[in-house]
């Protein structure tokens, strides 16, 4: 399947719903340097076809309530596609786990896990390895700071370079 092209303006649309999310006309218009019907109608045009996934509000969790962060690594004891299947069918109805990426190497899964406290951890994963959805091992990092989280810019990810 073809790619849709996207322009510099479609781009520098995109950088500023991720970056401030939901925006008035006006506000957007200005941020991108378009009058603001023909950027509201490019941004319909983004949505419409898929390039946005939704508006979101980024929480401070930490003055909401005490957690803890985690982050696991897991390997499958199987590497037939129905075990991949099945194990990420399951990671998909847990709300204490907020990412998880399919990685290769030495790891099948790297997950984000957001729990109140250690023993509510140590019960979801208890509930993992009875659900029988063919995990070998895990290993647990806890994460003890937030150095960085944001995401990717669009304008240098989009850019073609030519070595």
């Amino acid at each position: 399947m073809k790619r849709p092209v996207l322009d510099a303006t479609d781009i520098r649309i995109l950088s500023a719903v991720q970056e401030h999310g939901q925006l008035s006309k006006t506000r957007l218009a200005e941020i991108v340097n378009l009058s603001p019907t023909p950027c509201w109608s490019r941004l319909d045009r983004l949505k419409a076809a898929g390039f946005v996934r939704g508006f979101h509000a980024e929480i401070a969790l930490e003055r909401v309530t005490d957690f803890t962060q985690l982050v696991v690594t897991v390997s499958l004891a199987h590497h037939r596609k129905p075990d991949f299947e099945r194990f990420e069918a399951h990671i998909r109805d847990l709300d204490e786990i907020t990412h998880c990426i399919a990685t290769g190497g030495g790891m099948d899964y790297v997950m984000t896990v957001f729990v109140p406290s250690l023993t509510s951890f140590q019960t979801l994963m208890d509930g993992l390895l009875l659900a029988d959805v063919g995990i070998d091992r895990y290993i647990t990092y806890i994460a003890t700071r937030q150095v960085k989280a944001s995401s990717p810019n669009l304008a240098k990810l989009t850019t073609r370079t030519t070595c």
